[in-house]
């Protein structure tokens, strides 16, 4: 499986991968995940906002085990995050089959789209429409740096744009949703153990910075005659970077567009997005707070106009504390075949479906080990040892919660 789905967007020279929602690498994808479901005798279902269902069982049953995760990446991306999940548990499923285990509730193993949000600017939109929180008003206004509409990128897809909404009845069918996925961090190197169960994800957003100066000739133009909203922006970055340090926290300006951006004229516009994420609500708000207040003090003193927007936010989740506990008993029974460790329990500071979907039914996160703690990039990277693990921890994990 993973070297049938390798290639698929990978980038010749940065190796990363480029697999935005709704473009032809999102396709192969799509179409790999149908060969998956069809080797395996699953019903395959795509619901009206272009997530996949691969269902073992009655999908209107109920009380449904779900597992999986997403098949699409960030900018030259790496190969785990998204996939590892997906690949995992159609590899944990061949495991139970082969354990020949006799499943006593339905089970469906997920793709869910868009859950990057590389494309759009919004992250988890598949997961985001199906549970409400993403109106179709909002959706349809998305729009990627070409200016092309969602619905635009759908119906180029092939898929119906005036569908997409919310999804309560498949939602209700889910009992308990599992999604395996690379560790984002090294806590897991550092305790030594290959698989971990999630605690919570950290509240995160993201925030659009615009500073607008005046645009003039860098080779004319005095430096006391400027008004030069890279410098402002400039200061904001660090003004971030102290901040969060302070705090604990964690916030990054990534993306930035400038205008004119010439090399030789002095920029009249500064776009940047600001991504902060903290350990609890009270401390993201102190650092963004922060930030802004900086950004401002020195937007007056250089004569830059700003203006600050939210532009997503996800509050923190707290995975059912039952279920959690669960998955944490099932693994310390499974281990007791081995060296009788039971799985740590560790947070997280980056949003998942399953985190979206938690307030629509109990969901749960398993966590592969990370060496070098890399993600977001082509150095993205879990040993086979720990990946074979982490399948057969889901397998575990399923067999537990499915075939009682």
């Amino acid at each position: 499986m993973w070297r049938e789905l390798a290639p698929i967007g990978r980038h010749p020279d940065s190796g990363g991968y480029r697999r935005y929602a709704w473009t032809s690498a999102d396709t192969d994808c799509r179409t790999w995940f149908r060969a998956q479901a069809e080797a395996r005798g699953l019903a395959l279902e795509t619901d009206r906002n272009g997530n996949q269902w691969a269902w073992l069982g009655d999908p209107l049953a109920g009380d449904a085990v779900v597992t999986g995760s997403h098949l699409d990446s960030v900018p030259d991306g790496g190969a785990f995050d998204g996939p590892l999940g997906v690949v995992s548990s159609f590899a944990a499923l061949d495991e139970l089959r082969r354990r020949g285990v006799e499943f006593t509730r339905p089970l469906a193993i997920t793709n869910f789209g868009d859950e990057e949000g590389a494309r759009f600017g919004l992250a988890c939109v598949g997961s985001r429409l199906a549970a409400g929180q993403l109106t179709v008003e909002a959706a349809h206004r998305l729009r990627d740096g070409d200016g092309v509409t969602l619905p635009q990128a759908m119906a180029a897809a092939g898929y119906d744009p005036d569908a997409i909404g919310p999804d309560p009845e498949r939602l209700a069918r889910i009992g308990a949703f599992v999604e395996l996925h690379v560790e984002q961090g090294r806590a897991l190197d550092l305790t030594g153990d290959p698989v971990g169960v999630a605690s919570a994800i950290w509240p995160h957003g993201r925030w659009r910075f615009d500073f607008r100066g005046e645009a003039n000739h860098a080779g004319t133009t005095r430096l006391a005659d400027r008004r030069d909203p890279m410098l402002t922006y400039a200061e904001t970055v660090l003004a971030a970077r102290r901040e969060a340090e302070l705090a604990g926290a964690l916030a990054t300006f990534g993306k930035i567009a400038v205008e004119p951006n010439g090399v030789n004229a002095i920029p009249s516009l500064v776009r940047g997005w600001l991504d902060s994420r903290a350990a609890d609500q009270d401390t993201l708000d102190t650092v963004v707070t922060g930030i802004e207040r900086a950004a401002r003090e020195h937007a007056e003193r250089a004569g830059i106009d700003l203006d600050v927007v939210r532009e997503s936010f996800t509050p923190v989740v707290e995975f059912q504390h039952a279920l959690r506990d669960e998955l944490g008993m099932i693994l310390k029974g499974a281990a007791t075949r081995g060296d009788g460790r039971a799985a740590p329990v560790l947070g997280t500071g980056a949003g998942h479906d399953a985190g979206i979907l938690s307030a629509s039914a109990p969901t749960a996160m398993l966590f592969v080990r990370n060496p070098t703690g890399i993600s977001h990039s082509p150095a993205e990277h879990a040993a086979e040892d720990d990946c074979v693990a982490g399948v057969i921890a889901l397998a575990d994990v399923l067999e537990g919660l499915a075939c009682r």
